[in-house]
């Protein structure tokens, strides 16, 4: 990964983020050692997680990623070296925006991470019954403290965005400046539009989640074949539709131009649109990290993108 990093608030980021949903769900301690140990080497240095990962898993109660993460920090003493970016609110226990809510989550997350700040801190999802200027106040608090150096949010409308962004400004409180939106080449309209043009007037980075959607614009999913994923589910139910098929067809075309995987080209598109930093994508094993890495090697020409924008759209 060759590219050179962006700016998100005071901090500077690759531009793959690496997520870090699977760490303690389908990748075990060691597998994910291994995968952490890649994606630094391979010039990686903007790791993604949230307090409720993985929750979902039966026998798991949330942490179980942060407190891989925290190990792999401990026993690799290289702190200063990487941004982590982790979440509050939708933690089983710890569930929305309250203050009190937000104090306890940002303490049990340090404790598992084994450090004493977070580079970046999201809001996971908004809760509307907490006033904006309420839970931004406790999250000035906590960059006050020393406990988190940015903010930013992720599952928001573009007017409650727009909202936190002017009574941080208006109240002096340290405001948000990056934004984790679901997007990719065969769901655009979850940023596209309204929350991207809020983005883009107030400078904010966008850090897309689900930039594979589930696996499937890696090309491994196409109609009729069976993938042994815990993930296959949610990338199966676009390899039916028209827009899933045309999109493969261009990332196979523009793929074999560049002699890269279609999960390559999935991300450099990604990355090419306006306000994209970085783009978020996990691996369960090092073998599926080099597709992912060369995001910072691909430059898609202009008509490249074009058939890329007809084919999803």
């Amino acid at each position: 990964m060759t590219a050179t990093h962006k700016p998100l608030g005071s901090l500077s980021v690759s531009p793959l983020s690496l997520g870090g949903n699977v760490f303690g769900w389908t990748a075990d301690e060691a597998q994910s050692f291994a995968v952490l140990d890649a994606y630094v080497a391979g010039g990686g240095n903007f790791i993604d997680t949230a307090d409720v990962y993985s929750a979902w898993v039966p026998g798991n109660k949330g942490g179980e990623s942060e407190t891989v993460i925290g190990n792999w920090l401990a026993s690799r003493r290289n702190r200063s070296e990487v941004v982590i970016a982790t979440k509050v609110g939708a933690l089983p226990d710890l569930k929305g925006l309250a203050p009190a809510t937000i104090k306890s989550a940002v303490d049990a997350s340090l404790t598992r991470l084994r450090t004493d700040y977070i580079d970046l801190y999201y809001t996971h999802y908004d809760d509307e019954s907490v006033e904006v200027g309420e839970f931004l106040t406790a999250l000035d608090d906590l960059v006050r403290a020393g406990k988190v150096r940015e903010i930013a949010a992720s599952n928001i409308s573009a007017q409650r965005l727009e909202e936190s962004l002017a009574c941080s400004a208006r109240e002096g409180l340290a405001r948000y400046v990056a934004l984790q939106p679901h997007y990719n080449l065969v769901s655009r309209d979850t940023y596209e539009g309204e929350l991207a043009d809020v983005a883009a007037r107030h400078g904010l980075a966008a850090v897309p989640y689900f930039a594979l959607a589930s696996g499937f614009l890696t090309g491994k999913y196409r109609p009729g074949t069976q993938v042994d994923s815990a993930r296959s589910g949610g990338a199966l139910k676009y390899a039916d539709t028209d827009r899933g098929r045309r999109v493969l067809q261009a990332l196979d075309t523009v793929a074999a131009a560049h002699e890269a995987e279609p999960a390559s080209i999935a991300l450099a598109w990604l990355a090419a649109q306006p306000t994209v930093a970085a783009p978020i994508a996990s691996a369960r094993t090092v073998e599926q990290l080099p597709a992912l890495l060369a995001v910072g090697d691909v430059t898609l020409k202009e008509d490249e993108l074009k058939l890329l924008d007809e084919a999803s759209a």
